[in-house]
């Protein structure tokens, strides 16, 4: 940690700790995440970090047992979050770790605080909305769930086009990646009282929440379910082909990186499918064998972008296009 942070520039001992805190996070909830920021050069990882971080604590303080952490307080700390967010985010300071990392990662990369305010938005539905009636209900929590994270992140990863144009790939990968997260946590996500699959989708292969609760209870699919699951994992899979023409237009650096992520996300579908769509019976994962094959020549080839712009004299972050990212796209 302390190579990344001399590296990223970062040096003031308490920013330092507040960096480490969201390492850990990073480390510990994120592994498919946190194994594919390691193929980034050490200065980016740092600001990576503190992204994930925060996104993990604000969806731990929502996702808290309703039982331990009632509703209202959760939404008592999310308002004092968002209102600590914005102090930092105006150069002010913050009590969380988390939050003052987050805002130093926003000054850096020129991030903008909308990003935030959607992405907190998103959070405070999970609050109150426990269903989604069409697809496109659906996408509107996801875009500040899931796109702004990809929209955060890409300002970091650099880009060899203008912002701009490489955003709206960013923001279908970051629904992908939550389109994925969905379906295999299905079952999970039900014992939270929630379903994130939508309705209408649901309804056209003869399911409903009731079919659901069905399966998690007796740990087994259905057919109607099964044949639902495969439809959702379809729109997935074309989420990631929208989202394919970004990884070319990244910084050469960053691209192993997000293309591992990209690729060992969508071996996610391949274990769902292969176990026939059972996300009932256990958690469907990736095999360590199965995620050191992709991650492996990907640090490879990490390695020999970054001697290449060594050699290139490449001391900087690139910023090609000069544009905040901010807003939808």
């Amino acid at each position: 940690m302390r190579r990344e942070l001399r590296a990223a520039g970062i040096t003031d001992p308490g920013l330092c700790a507040d960096y480490a805190h969201c390492r850990a996070l990073h480390a510990r909830h994120g592994r498919t995440y946190y194994l594919a920021t390691l193929a980034l050069p050490p200065r980016r990882r740092p600001a990576i970090h503190a992204l994930y971080g925060f996104a993990r604590w604000v969806d731990d303080v929502v996702d808290a047992p309703e039982g331990a952490v009632p509703v209202e307080t959760r939404a008592a700390v999310l308002a004092r979050l968002d209102t600590e967010l914005t102090t930092a985010l105006s150069g002010g300071t913050s009590t969380e770790p988390v939050v003052r990392a987050v805002a130093d990662t926003a000054r850096r990369y020129g991030i903008g605080a909308e990003l935030f305010a959607s992405f907190l938005r998103s959070m405070r539905m999970d609050l109150s909305v426990t269903d989604y009636a069409t697809f496109a209900d659906l996408r509107g929590y996801m875009y500040g769930s899931a796109a702004v994270i990809g929209l955060q992140v890409l300002p970091v990863l650099g880009t060899v086009v203008p912002l701009p144009r490489a955003a709206p790939h960013a923001a279908a990968l970051g629904e992908a990646f939550q389109l994925t997260n969905f379906l295999r946590d299905v079952a999970e996500d039900l014992d939270r009282g929630r379903v994130y699959l939508p309705a209408d989708v649901l309804a056209q292969h003869g399911v409903d929440r009731d079919l659901l609760a069905w399966c998690r209870s007796r740990r087994r699919g259905d057919p109607r379910v099964r044949d639902a699951l495969a439809h959702l994992v379809a729109v997935n899979r074309d989420g990631y082909r929208t989202a394919a023409p970004g990884i070319a237009m990244l910084d050469p650096v960053s691209r192993p990186c997000v293309a591992t992520a990209f690729t060992l996300y969508q071996e996610i579908l391949d274990v769902i499918e292969e176990a026939d769509f059972d996300v009932w019976s256990c958690r469907r994962a990736v095999s360590r064998w199965r995620r050191a094959r992709v991650a492996v020549p990907a640090f490879g080839r990490a390695v020999l972008y970054r001697a290449a712009a060594v050699r290139r004299a490449d001391g900087g972050v690139p910023r090609r296009g000069g544009a905040r990212i901010s807003g939808r796209n």
